[in-house]
């Protein structure tokens, strides 16, 4: 018994080790926006393997997996002290979600999490799961997690186990290590999703990207994107709620949409990513899309492309909840790398690159969205137009592009 355990657990290490050394090689082409890459960036075999298993043999003579590791998806990210880091949503396979912190030298591959998950301090009215954490890094010099805090409905009927209610849990460190747990946000909404803080104060405010939403799945009368307020971050409390960027009929925002990660600063003003959910007759697809908000007045949408930006391709597709793209994390570099971070059917993480340049000419120079089949029509033949124009003076192009 004891040969086989050590041959199991040398079997294990070996595919442990390839799997965080194996190298993640670029697509090919691309779409020009951004470029995916070939493997997941964290998946559930990530996590280490004492977190799975006993590895005693006289507790565990047959090495069998102890606590169970479902996935690992919807990570912050934040760049500290030369390395990249995310805070993934880790879910255990009694559904339990959890915040661990995967490091990586180059931010695509090589991703390693840390020996121990986050120790998120609880209320006083303990959180039943957590997850889907923004990281910030706020000028006031705190790094913020602003998260989903999920408690069993108290209204909910007899034999009801599945409603329930959720709010924006509130927490700060310096290091990702040590946490300080702040009191849960409160708004005029009956729940609250994808809040994210601004990085920025706001008229000496703490400023806050929100989603109303009147129930836990459902967005009802919620509308959008929303913008509020708060004096206080130690007891944060908006008053006023406005939506800055709607849900509207047959788009890809139809049902819902949410604030991505903490919009990047630019010159040309607040770039956001966002998620988008729509219905089909598969369920619910869920893609991503931007937006430019203007720099004075960030309430304010300027700019905002038709469609959406990233949507589910591949096995991206498949996983516990299908079809669905989402992403609560992306890192500027001092170069002007943009690295992506989004999780796929909640199963697993990716990355995507690009640069500042091509996210703004993207952001600024991509049609939006007229509302009307006609219109889409009318918009694409005047591209076609354009460019029969250009090919005429530039005939040597059109063996390139036609056959």
């Amino acid at each position: 018994m004891e040969s086989i355990f050590k041959e199991r657990l040398q079997q294990l290490e070996c595919a442990y080790h390839s799997l965080l050394t194996r190298e993640n090689p670029k697509e090919e082409l691309g779409n020009g926006v951004f470029d995916r890459y070939a493997y997941p960036v964290l998946t559930a075999q990530h996590t280490p393997l004492f977190w799975r298993y006993d590895l005693n043999p006289e507790t565990n003579p047959y090495l069998m997996e102890r606590f169970g590791i479902n996935a690992a998806f919807n990570s912050g990210a934040i760049k500290l002290n030369g390395n990249y880091l995310l805070v993934a949503r880790v879910e255990g396979a009694d559904r339990k979600s959890f915040f661990a912190v995967a490091e990586s030298p180059n931010g695509i591959d090589h991703f390693k999490f840390w020996d121990r998950p986050i120790i998120m301090p609880e209320t006083a009215v303990p959180d039943v799961n957590v997850y889907d954490m923004r990281l910030v890094q706020h000028e006031d010099g705190w790094i913020y997690g602003l998260f989903c805090t999920e408690r069993k409905d108290p209204a909910a009927k007899p034999g009801d186990e599945s409603s329930a209610v959720a709010q924006c849990g509130i927490a700060r460190t310096h290091d990702l290590k040590n946490w300080e747990r702040l009191a849960d946000l409160k708004t005029p909404s009956p729940q609250q999703r994808n809040v994210v803080l601004h990085p920025e104060f706001v008229n000496g405010k703490y400023a806050f990207y929100t989603r109303p939403q009147d129930g836990f799945i459902e967005a009802g009368s919620g509308g959008g994107i929303g913008w509020g307020l708060a004096d206080s971050i130690e007891q944060a409390v908006i008053e006023k709620e406005i939506v800055l960027d709607a849900k509207q009929y047959h788009t890809v925002n139809e049902v819902k949409n949410g604030q991505g990660p903490a919009p990047l600063k630019t010159e040309k003003g607040w770039l956001h990513l966002a998620h988008g959910v729509r219905n089909t007759a598969a369920g619910l697809r869920y893609v991503l899309y931007t937006f430019l908000a203007d720099l004075q007045d960030p309430t304010k949408v300027i700019h905002k492309p038709a469609g959406y930006f990233i949507a589910p391709e591949g096995e991206e597709r498949i996983g516990d909840v299908s079809n669905v793209v989402f992403s609560n994390g992306w890192i500027l570099d001092e170069d002007g790398t943009v690295f992506i971070y989004y999780g796929s059917s909640d199963t697993r993480m990716h990355v995507a690159t690009t640069t500042l340049d091509k996210l703004l000419d993207y952001v600024l120079h991509t049609p939006a969205d007229e509302l009307r089949s006609g219109a889409t029509v009318e918009r694409l033949n005047k591209l076609i137009d354009e460019n029969m124009a250009y090919l005429q003076k530039e005939p040597a192009l059109l063996a390139t592009v036609q056959p």
